[in-house]
């Protein structure tokens, strides 16, 4: 329930704040009119999102064991990159994000005629790319756990997420949003590096992976999956009371690689700093 939540709070928090942030600038501006366009962009998104999410969970029902081994593991190294590059692109964009949304609401409304429909593709865009890396990463976290305090926890996240959303937009809520981001891209790898390891496991499950398949160590006596730990270890880290060496190396390879990326230092930037993301 733990990961759902913190992931689709994330996600939602990222979706909120470009909504919040194109909002916002239409009110300042006197544009406050063209906000059914930016609803209708965000309706269009999640309908997208849910289309989406519905139609690759009824195909995958209708799969023969070994296909929806396959079908778990592509799409765990789906939400496995999805997740990896959410991290490294908010990493990267949330300094300049407000300056770069304001900069394209006006070229949308320099466009003449056209700019309805150009605000209303910007914000659809926006919207959707959060809502169809939420889905890749719940269909993996929903095969991986089949107890419904995982759809509960997503929903909860999301919630939260407008809630924090609505209140910053009205500025009742000061959150240094960088630090936010930061902590939660550190946990996302964690999570990313158990979906990597439970991906290599489920091509081990539908014969296509049968390398390495030797147990390193196991804790099932002393860490069983279905004490209330090892469900939280489970859930949170992926863990495996007795993991073999092939998820082992994918897990700590994985995680070695991108908390190298993530604390390598940032080139400096050689142009004037733009209002962010405070």
């Amino acid at each position: 329930m733990l990961v759902p939540f913190l992931i689709m709070l994330r996600e939602g928090l990222e979706a909120a704040l470009i909504v919040g942030i194109i909002a916002g600038y239409l009110k300042q501006t006197g544009r406050g009119a063209w906000m059914p366009a930016v609803w209708i962009g965000v309706l269009l998104a999640v309908a997208l999102s849910l289309c989406v999410g519905a139609g690759l969970q009824f195909a995958s029902a209708e799969f023969p064991q070994r296909q929806q081994e396959l079908f778990e593991a592509l799409v765990g190294f789906i939400a496995v990159g999805v997740l990896t590059w959410m991290v490294f692109w908010m990493r990267r964009a949330a300094r300049g994000m407000r300056a770069e949304l304001t900069g394209a609401l006006d070229s949308a409304f320099a466009g003449g005629r056209h700019h309805t429909y150009a605000l209303v593709g910007m914000v659809f865009l926006a919207v959707a790319r959060e809502g169809l890396e939420s889905i890749f990463f719940l269909l993996a976290v929903f095969q991986q756990s089949h107890t419904a305090s995982a759809p509960l926890g997503a929903l909860l996240g999301v919630v939260c997420a407008l809630v924090v959303g609505l209140a910053f937009y009205r500025g009742s809520l000061r959150l240094d949003l960088r630090h936010f981001f930061r902590l939660t891209g550190l946990f996302i790898l964690l999570v990313a590096a158990g979906l990597t390891a439970g991906s290599v496991r489920a091509l081990h499950e539908a014969g296509l992976w049968n390398h390495a398949q030797q147990v390193i160590f196991d804790l099932s006596a002393v860490l069983p999956l279905d004490s209330p730990l090892g469900a939280v270890f489970s859930g949170v880290l992926g863990y495996q009371p007795a993991p073999t060496l092939s998820e082992l190396v994918a897990y700590l390879a994985y995680l070695a690689a991108t908390l190298i990326l993530c604390f390598l230092p940032r080139p400096a930037a050689h142009s004037a700093p733009s209002a962010g993301v405070r």
